[in-house]
């Protein structure tokens, strides 16, 4: 099938990181995908070599003939020109919103909703509803296959000692990825129990009051594979937003996550629902990091014990992993919608 994926850059190239990995998912098991976005110029970074079977189109290209799937992600609404030319065609495509990741507990009531469009050039049209999530009642998420098998195979030593980035004996390698209001201070004072070497990705910034136990190290934008391979090398990751978060699953190690703070404090919500899903319960103390790192109460951030943080993360990481990941859910649902007459694609 030709895969049609629209794509907005806000901030933070989150939104670009996800759609990227979705698109080379979907090219690796021989689909067709052409990747429509307002600004590709953090692909020279993120994916320097590109992906076979992925075409990067300007978002103000003029429209051309429909795929058999369009996805708009987070939302993103299509440009009005290619609108019309969905509804123009004989056989609509299918035509899907890949919604952002939560555990709150509507996504499951909301994942494959229709929303008929009743006004402009979309009228007449189904758009699908397919959120991503951590239950077989949702749309999963992204893994690529074999992703498993590359981790266990990787060998952090010579790939850290390669760029300039090796822990010294005794050393903990923790990664840091956050947003400008992460208390990276008082992470700091927390990393001060034990000789570290902090790798600040991204832009982030070295805390102010380093400690003589802690080094840093600031390191350039990374390519997507070296990304996931810095977060298979760490003993402890601090990860923001949506991608980042799902590679910290497959490492299998302990994290700390950084969601996109909200004025509404719906970021809160959604911390805690993902808390339930993992089982923070069964570490003593990580709720209480993962909500001060969060900013969403005061007080000194406290590292929970390793082992029974490691030992959680690896749990939660094997019970998804029981799961289809979620180009394999939405590639059936395409076929399903496709082939079966008793799903229309118009209202």
């Amino acid at each position: 099938m030709r895969w049609d994926l629209f794509c907005r850059v806000i901030d933070n190239h989150g939104d670009l990181g996800v759609c990227w990995r979705l698109a080379c998912d979907l090219a690796s098991r021989g689909e067709a995908v052409r990747l429509w976005i307002d600004d590709a110029s953090a692909l020279a970074w993120m994916a320097p070599a590109g992906q076979t079977g992925v075409q990067v189109i300007d978002w103000r290209a003029p429209a051309r003939t429909p795929g058999e799937v369009v996805i708009e992600l987070f939302g993103c609404d299509p440009p009005e020109s290619f609108v019309a030319a969905m509804a123009a065609a004989g056989t609509p495509p299918l035509w899907i919103n890949l919604e952002y990741l939560s555990a709150e507990s509507w996504v499951e009531r909301s994942h494959r909703l229709p929303s008929p469009q009743g006004a402009g050039a979309a009228g007449g049209l189904l758009k699908w509803f397919f959120f991503p999530g951590f239950t077989a009642a949702t749309g999963g998420l992204l893994r690529e296959p074999g992703v498993l098998a590359t981790r266990q195979g990787f060998d952090r030593q010579p790939w850290l000692a390669a760029r300039g980035w090796a822990p010294q004996a005794g050393e903990r390698l923790v990664s840091l990825f956050c947003y400008p209001d992460a208390p990276t201070d008082a992470l700091s004072a927390a990393l001060a129990d034990a000789p570290t070497l902090l790798l600040l990705c991204g832009g982030a910034r070295a805390p102010t009051s380093a400690s003589l136990a802690l080094r840093c190290a600031a390191l350039p934008w990374l390519s997507q594979p070296d990304y996931d391979r810095l977060l298979w090398s760490c003993d402890l990751n601090f990860v923001r937003g949506e991608d980042s978060l799902v590679r910290a699953l497959w490492a299998g190690t302990p994290f700390v996550w950084q969601l996109y703070p909200q004025h509404d404090g719906v970021h809160a919500t959604k911390l805690a629902a993902f808390a339930r899903v993992f089982g923070s319960a069964r570490v003593h103390g990580l709720d209480v990091l993962w909500r001060r790192w969060n900013g969403l109460e005061p007080g000194p951030l406290l590292l929970p014990d390793a082992t029974s943080w490691r030992a959680a993360s690896e749990s939660f990481r094997s019970a998804l992993l029981g799961q289809d990941d979620l180009v394999t859910r939405l590639l059936g649902f395409a076929r399903d919608r496709l082939h079966s007459p008793a799903n229309a694609l118009r209202c």
